[in-house]
């Protein structure tokens, strides 16, 4: 008996030690360095959808460099749904052999050529959006697929995820891409359904905070429902910005709220309907999406892109503010019916102020720069107007002549457009 008891004390201890011992954990840290900026490149899926090949891929991405584009900034080419074979014998991924015949090594190599960084696509589910191959039960594996073949930028969606919790898959992906070895951007895309703003900042470099853009400013037509996709319906413009203005405070350098890809350009047909937006719109687009530190990732076909498209995308001023290094999304100071009106701290002290139009009639305004003082607790930052003078830039007028905020400033905001400024503080 006074053996057993003895037996029973140590058992009892033993179990207590082991449970004090810390547990080991694959809870590896993202890659960090890789995305101190919103990302900037260009992807497949609003203008192509699945309808992908390798010769489309090459020639958007000759394209980045032929047009300028990757000399201000746009240098990843993300190949989107579609690319995907079956599993071979032994579970790794494949690419289709007819859509792809050179493999996707050999598109990443010709991507890598031209100086620019090569993308994928994959979800956490067991299909894809579009019913390819999905990642769920392969993670590992394939992010080591992906390293590769040189992978530098996976966007990891959510369709056919039943029983699967969120931040748990994606955390999961995380640790294989890191495992893989190789410095990867990881863009979440599970639209915001589970708050990811919350708890991803450890886990990718952006995430989704809506559903998917479609080309309009104010509302997406209800039949806008492209072949193969009839249950869903994307948002406009306005709407994706009300649902991204106040998430501002978790947004920042290598963590960042992402309100989907750029639509413009982009110019989509439907059961023989058009679908575009106008140059205004566009403009607008493009602007808030800079405003909001947004990562900017072209949707439309580059091979037949307009000069006034190209001027809008280019735009060197309004691209410096997405990409300013505070990395501070935009703070929406007050709605005015159809008026917003918006600025971001930027570096050395300037501001970026715009105001945003969604109305169907021109705006006269007549701006009294000590009624729009900003107190931005979140950034530290203050305007003070009334006792800081700025000189204000127009970033879509660049020959205009900088303006003084000590005296009141007029303006008209065009329907479905914006005037945005970059204000600097006059040093004496």
């Amino acid at each position: 008996m006074k053996k057993l008891l003895i037996l029973t004390v140590l058992l009892l201890s033993g179990t207590a030690l082991l449970a004090q011992r810390p547990r080991p954990t694959a809870d590896l840290p993202k890659w960090e360095g890789v995305c101190e900026t919103p990302q900037m490149g260009w992807s497949s899926w609003n203008k192509f959808m699945t309808d992908i090949n390798e010769d489309i891929i090459k020639a958007h991405a000759d394209a980045l460099v032929e047009l300028g584009l990757a000399d201000v900034g746009y240098v990843y080419i993300n190949v989107d749904d579609g690319w995907h074979g079956e599993r071979d014998e032994n579970g790794f991924v494949t690419e289709d052999p007819e859509k792809f015949p050179s493999g996707m090594r050999a598109l990443g190599q010709y991507i890598h050529s031209k100086g620019l960084k090569f993308g994928i696509y994959s979800d956490a589910g067991d299909f894809t959006c579009n019913g390819c191959t999905g990642s769920r039960g392969h993670e590992y594996q394939d992010a080591l697929i992906y390293a590769m073949w040189e992978v530098d930028y996976l966007k990891y969606d959510w369709c056919h995820t039943s029983n699967l919790d969120a931040k748990g898959a994606y955390t999961l992906m995380r640790n294989a891409l890191r495992k893989a070895g190789r410095p990867t951007v990881f863009s979440i895309c599970e639209w915001g359904t589970s708050k990811p703003w919350e708890w991803a900042e450890n886990v990718g470099h952006s995430w989704r905070t809506t559903h998917d853009i479609g080309p309009a400013f104010l509302e997406v037509p209800v039949s806008y429902t492209p072949e193969g996709r009839r249950n869903w319906k994307p948002q406009s413009v306005m709407e994706i910005i009300e649902q991204n203005a106040p998430l501002r405070e978790h947004a920042g350098p290598g963590h960042w709220n992402d309100p989907d890809m750029l639509e413009v350009g982009n110019v989509i047909t439907v059961d023989g309907i058009t679908y575009s937006m106008t140059p205004s719109e566009e403009r607008a687009h493009f602007t808030m999406w800079c405003m909001m530190a947004a990562p900017l990732i072209l949707g439309n076909d580059l091979r037949s892109i307009s000069q006034e498209t190209l001027d809008i995308i280019k735009n060197r001023a309004l691209i410096a503010v997405d990409q300013d290094p505070l990395g501070i999304q935009g703070l929406r100071l007050k709605k005015e019916g159809d008026l917003q009106y918006w600025f971001k701290p930027l570096k050395d002290g300037d501001w970026a102020f715009c105001v945003l139009n969604a109305g169907e009639a021109a705006a006269k305004l007549t701006l009294d720069w000590k009624d729009l003082e900003v107190d931005d607790t979140f950034s530290g930052r203050k305007t003070d107007f009334a006792g800081t003078t700025y000189m204000a830039q127009d970033l879509w007028k660049a020959k205009a002549k900088p303006f003084s905020t000590a005296r009141k400033t007029k303006v008209t905001v065009p329907a479905h457009d914006v005037v945005v400024y970059r204000l600097t503080p006059v040093r004496h």
